[in-house]
């Protein structure tokens, strides 16, 4: 198996912190350490440097190459422009080709942590073993609570682990109408195949992205091929191919950080959060603050809000709707 850790995203959602020159998975966000930083410690418990892949582009290079000193050059791969996770998976797939076409690898998210890790650890063997078995691609999927809507369910035959259904973000209904029964799962991605199924499975289903493939795997100008491919989802192919591919319900928490409020709920929770001794609440509790360390801010009578300050912008929101503020990002970002 290859891990192939994607990190080019930005986390507009946790803006002001997360930004282009400084995204999310590469803020010191836990102990002094980043989410890209802890993944990687993470796979180094199985995997030596020479086996782990990067997927990012040229400025998030430079970050991760800062952060992790033993990162191969050789092992990252550069997308030229961001054409969503489409072409960027495919590219991961067509740079594995070269020189193992027939190594299952799996796409780990940066942004998200996995414990406890030997738990990770072991689902990355179970991969490996079921792709190797059935020559099929494989995902995970997480078993919900309720029905959160803004992600992608798998209704699953609990028996042979394969999908029956793909349930788009809107249908909450249908998803609901599963929870029941529970043989309906969250999807969390962790795709995983090999290179060459993945590009059998493009062939089929996306030809304007197979043939730029085709073309850098024989040599083709990275750059060129790669602007040919239009922008998109690997779930243009995966929402119909994972019908005849292999579901494993993770064995570990994953813990997703995608707005402030999920941040401060993980520290919280954890015990990892400790208010500045500058910041000030009076009649008011479970607020979440960071500012540049020394300023002095008091909140008075107020609750459960979200205050960013990084120097040059500042983010108030109520916890709840931290989930909106990639608007805020887009506005200053156009300005």
């Amino acid at each position: 198996m290859k891990p192939v850790i994607i990190c080019g995203g930005i986390g507009t959602k946790m803006w002001p912190l997360s930004c282009w020159k400084m995204p999310k998975q590469f803020l010191p966000l836990i102990n002094g350490k980043s989410l890209f930083q802890l993944n990687w410690e993470a796979l180094r418990l199985k995997f030596k440097p020479n086996e782990i892949y990067l997927q990012t582009n040229k400025e998030q290079a430079v970050i991760a190459n800062n952060q992790i000193s033993e990162i191969i050059d050789e092992n990252i791969f550069i997308e030229p422009e961001m054409k969503n996770q489409g072409p960027a998976t495919g590219f991961a797939a067509a740079m594995l080709y070269r020189q193992f076409p027939d190594e299952p690898f799996m796409l780990v998210q940066a942004d998200v942590l996995r414990q406890p890790t030997e738990k990770f650890l072991e689902m990355i063997d179970q991969f490996d073993n079921l792709i190797r078995q059935k020559g099929k691609i494989v995902t995970g999927g997480m078993k919900p609570k309720e029905a959160v809507m803004g992600v992608d369910y798998l209704k699953i035959n609990k028996t042979t682990r394969q999908m029956e259904e793909w349930l788009g973000r809107g249908e909450k209904e249908q998803i609901e109408s599963y929870l029941t029964t529970g043989d309906v799962l969250i999807h969390t991605n962790h795709y995983a195949w090999t290179p060459r199924l993945m590009l059998d499975l493009f062939k089929r289903r996306k030809p304007a992205w197979y043939q730029p493939l085709v073309n850098i795997i024989n040599g083709g100008n990275i750059a060129v091929e790669y602007a040919k491919m239009p922008s998109g989802p690997i779930e243009e192919i995966t929402r119909e191919e994972l019908l005849n591919g292999y579901i494993i319900e993770l064995p570990f928490d994953w813990v997703d950080f995608g707005t402030w409020e999920s941040v401060a709920d993980y520290l919280v929770r954890n015990g990892l959060w400790q208010k500045d001794s500058n910041i000030l609440e009076i009649e008011g509790q479970n607020n979440f603050i960071k500012t540049p360390s020394g300023k002095k801010v008091a909140l008075i009578g107020l609750n459960d809000l979200v205050v960013i300050d990084n120097g040059e912008a500042l983010l108030i929101t109520t916890k709840n709707n931290s989930g909106k503020v990639s608007e805020a990002a887009a506005y200053f970002n156009s300005t």
